[in-house]
């Protein structure tokens, strides 16, 4: 199975829409947006997106809303959340990641905020980044998005850069 994770898409809808045509002909069945901003999905007309917002989205407040997600995908826990850890803006009743973490309650935690590509495996649990699909950012990492491909034990993860969707980073897991 094959997931297409974008986060930080900050309007740039051009760019987005790139990422998901792209993931799609790889094959990705489902899509992950994980924030800033949280409505720029709907602007490209992707029906089977999973999301959640960004800390400074006006429905980050929204209870209806969740604002962290835990998905069982392939026999996978991920942690959907825009940040790695909690934020002051967070509403009373979502789930801490540290503990999430802590616990071992999840196997992959998705997240963005930093526009910072990322691939680790930390204490048993695997943190990706998949950075940001704006045209420029002041960290100066390029807009890239990453493709997922996991089987039952395995998860492969690919960091794309937009510009030419040459691999980023790459890295290969198994299942703890």
């Amino acid at each position: 199975m094959k997931l297409g994770v974008i986060s930080d898409t900050h309007k740039h809808i051009v760019n987005l829409s790139k990422a998901i045509d792209f993931l799609k002909g790889q094959g990705a069945e489902t899509f992950i947006h994980l924030g800033d901003d949280y409505s720029d999905i709907d602007d490209v007309g992707e029906r089977d997106v999973t999301r959640v917002p960004g800390v400074f989205s006006d429905v980050y407040q929204d209870t209806k809303i969740p604002n962290r997600r835990i998905e069982n995908v392939g026999g996978w826990r991920f942690l959907l959340s825009h940040t790695m850890s909690s934020h002051p803006n967070d509403l009373p009743d979502d789930p801490r990641p540290e503990d999430l973490i802590r616990e071992q309650r999840v196997h992959v935690v998705l997240y963005g905020h930093t526009h910072i590509p990322e691939v680790k495996q930390e204490a048993g649990i695997i943190f990706i980044n998949p950075g940001h699909l704006k045209n420029e950012d002041k960290r100066g990492f390029p807009p890239t998005f990453a493709c997922l491909e996991l089987t039952v034990d395995k998860l492969l993860v690919r960091v794309l850069a937009l510009r030419d969707y040459s691999i980023f980073k790459e890295a290969r897991f198994r299942k703890p």
